[in-house]
């Protein structure tokens, strides 16, 4: 695996998944794969379970490990070309990203939207760059568009958890005070479409995501209807595609309460974590018996051991 980017860079989910559950359950079993390489864990925003569970994942496979948050500890970096360089950045993209390259045999970046320009945010005008100019393999640690090591988590939870062969997923919108990316919804869909899942989304009007992700999806816009019968509910607030980064509702009658919980096939509660208690779900429901929040939490570390363990196969070879 030269990239990481999203559900089409992983091959089959099957394999995906029985290699996930391997790495699980015996996690030290190739604590020597990574000997004398190194990964670079490149942060332009905030993280927690992210930093943690990549970090541990490499660790599990005997990598050496540099954590650079850009924000702190690096010059501050231009993006744009063409620019006069006569302002607060002293050093382009076009630079920084393949001096790293000779640093570090794999290299991953989480850099999210800025809701500044559509376009630019899902062309991936950073992460893109990343890619041409690194000269090794990158993974997503959550982009403008995409967080693909919590959609895979997300899925191998949902494997491990479910009752039935197909169950009942539902990604629900819900409310928040600001404004956020559409990167994990837009991830859970892309991999939830090729899962054998049912899978139906529900937000208000005004909060369908882009076209690419959205077609072929089930969308209810009756919170209560999609709640029927569910065998999983994954909560998430996400800011408009269309309008693009506006936030047009904070109706609180779309919180995850115990009520709509009830409407569900005694559904196990997600949610990618961090969360808004009591704007994004009630404190009733995230901390049930049927809440499994950390269990997503934790399965961090497996999807992102498998996807580093993959890019050290293909850097073997």
């Amino acid at each position: 695996m030269k990239r990481y980017l999203k559900v089409s860079d992983i091959g089959d989910l099957n394999l995906a998944l029985q290699e996930a559950l391997e790495v699980k359950k015996n996690p030290y079993a190739w604590d020597a794969i990574g000997k004398n390489k190194t990964i670079i864990l490149l942060f332009f925003n905030s993280s927690l379970r992210t930093r943690l569970s990549t970090q541990k994942a490499a660790m599990n496979l005997g990598m050496n490990v540099i954590v650079l948050d850009i924000n702190k500890d690096g010059w501050q970096l231009e993006t744009e070309f063409g620019v006069v360089m006569d302002g607060d950045k002293p050093e382009h993209l076009r630079e920084a990203v393949p001096v790293i390259g000779r640093y570090c045999d794999i290299i991953a970046v989480r850099s999210f939207a800025t809701f500044e320009n559509k376009e630019d945010d899902y062309q991936e005008k950073i992460l893109s760059q990343f890619i041409e100019f690194a000269g090794v393999p990158v993974i997503s640690m959550e982009s403008a568009t995409r967080h693909p090591l919590q959609a895979f988590a997300d899925l191998v939870t949902i494997e491990e958890k479910k009752t039935k062969k197909k169950p009942k997923v539902v990604l629900t919108w819900a409310p928040h005070p600001k404004a956020l990316p559409q990167a994990v919804p837009n991830s859970f869909v892309e991999w939830m479409k090729e899962a054998d899942v049912d899978l139906v989304v529900t937000h208000p009007k005004g909060y369908e995501l882009a076209p690419e992700f959205s077609d072929g999806v089930t969308i209810e816009y009756d919170q209560n209807k999609a709640f029927e019968g569910a065998d999983f509910v994954y909560a998430k607030n996400w800011a408009s595609y269309h309008e693009y980064g506006q936030v047009l509702s904070k109706d609180k009658s779309w919180t995850v309460d115990e009520a709509k919980m009830a409407l569900t096939n005694q559904a196990k509660f997600m949610h990618c974590l961090p969360v808004r208690r009591n704007m994004i779900v009630t404190d009733e429901v995230i901390d049930s018996e049927n809440s499994i929040v950390i269990d997503q939490a934790a399965n961090r570390v497996v999807s992102a051991q498998v996807v580093i363990k993959r890019m050290i196969e293909y850097l073997n070879k």
